[in-house]
């Protein structure tokens, strides 16, 4: 039996957040909190509440902000000798990290903030972290590394009745499956996932679990206005919420749909306007995704193939470099489908996008 879900992110005088409060409320109130521990000396109420500034920034994609605001959480967890709330400061970085495209800083991160967390006595940053190395290693493709890892978590998850992390882990494997081709299977957990999530009230979970329905509904079963519909609904959720990177993701996801059903040009709107959503937050797996789709639908509508060739080329050598490769092997599958594989090995590392671009800033 799930409870409400409840952000434990929230901490100190912010505990009566709600895992629903918009970004923006969250913002506020942990801004409004911290500048009076700083001012009164409080180290471990700054620490907390700057926990909740760096979740918040994070979120919204302003990942400068994050960044000072999670090291600076750490510094004041230093201070106060807390243990657990370092831990939860080296949470926040990991995560960061993780959405900037630095995978190995993300584990450093992560692994860290794991030993601290079952140092201090806190489960649940415990829990967090290792959630959070699961998830840097599926992203990279990395499934049977981590697909334990994710059970492990799962069922820790319904032991405890915690309803949001069930809902992760749950999202999480269903995305393996999907990956993998087992849509049935990808269906089901999904399905289990929204059902949670709705029960529990935790909205950002539920929009998660919609969209990943929506994309098993597109490629299973060729439903297009369902996919649509259900992609709609989370979207509703991810406005009023202001969660960024949810919102940029079902945008591609619409024009992944939108793509399979031969509607390219509104595709290519779509790739457009998530591929600006993701560069404005700095989120490079976003950008290759939405680079990938928006390739593949200009090659549709006409593009020379020359210039889909180098951009191909070009988001493999991105996409190996920082070692996601799940992804890469979609560009393969893209070469494939344009029939541009001889076209791979010349193209790519020469162009000027490719020189310019640091690894952390080239493709979440």
């Amino acid at each position: 039996m799930y409870g409400k879900a409840f952000a434990p992110e929230y901490q100190g005088a912010l505990t009566t957040l709600s895992v629903n409060s918009s970004l923006s409320d969250v913002l506020a109130a942990g801004t409004e909190q911290l500048r009076a521990a700083v001012r009164t000396g409080q180290h471990g109420e700054a620490a907390r509440s700057g926990l909740a500034v760096a979740e918040a920034h994070r979120r919204l994609g302003q990942v400068g902000d994050a960044e000072r605001a999670w090291k600076a959480s750490y510094r004041a967890a230093r201070a106060a000798g807390d243990t657990a709330a370092m831990a939860w400061a080296l949470w926040s970085g990991g995560t960061l990290a993780r959405q900037r495209g630095a995978f190995p800083l993300a584990r450093r991160l992560l692994e860290l903030a794991a030993e601290l967390g079952e140092r201090g006595g806190d489960i649940v940053v415990r829990g967090y972290s290792l959630a959070g190395l699961a998830e840097t290693g599926r992203i990279q493709g990395d499934y049977e590394a981590v697909g334990r890892l994710h059970e492990q978590l799962l069922a820790e998850a319904r032991r405890r009745g915690e309803a949001r992390h069930t809902v992760w882990a749950l999202e999480g494997i269903a995305q393996m499956h999907r990956n993998t081709g087992e849509y049935d299977r990808a269906y089901a957990l999904f399905e289990e996932a929204a059902e949670i999530a709705g029960r529990a009230d935790d909205r950002r979970g539920h929009a998660w679990a919609l969209r990943g329905l929506a994309d098993v509904v597109s490629v299973r079963d060729g439903d297009t206005e369902r996919a649509l519909a259900l992609l709609g609904e989370a979207e509703s959720t991810c406005r009023e919420m202001r969660l960024s990177s949810a919102l940029a993701y079902n945008h591609k996801m619409r024009g992944n749909v939108l793509y399979r059903a031969g509607r390219y040009s509104e595709a290519r709107d779509l790739y457009e306007q998530a591929l600006e959503e993701f560069r404005a937050m700095s989120e490079p797996r976003g950008q290759a995704l939405a680079r990938l789709g928006l390739a593949k639908s200009l090659a549709r509508l006409g593009r020379d193939r020359t210039e889909t060739a180098a951009e191909l080329a070009d988001l493999a050598h991105v996409l190996e470099r920082i070692g996601l490769r799940h992804a890469r092997a979609m560009v393969a599958r893209a070469q494939q489908e344009f029939g541009l594989e001889q076209a791979e090995s010349g193209l790519g590392s020469n162009t000027p996008e490719a020189n310019r671009a640091p690894a952390a800033e080239a493709v979440r």
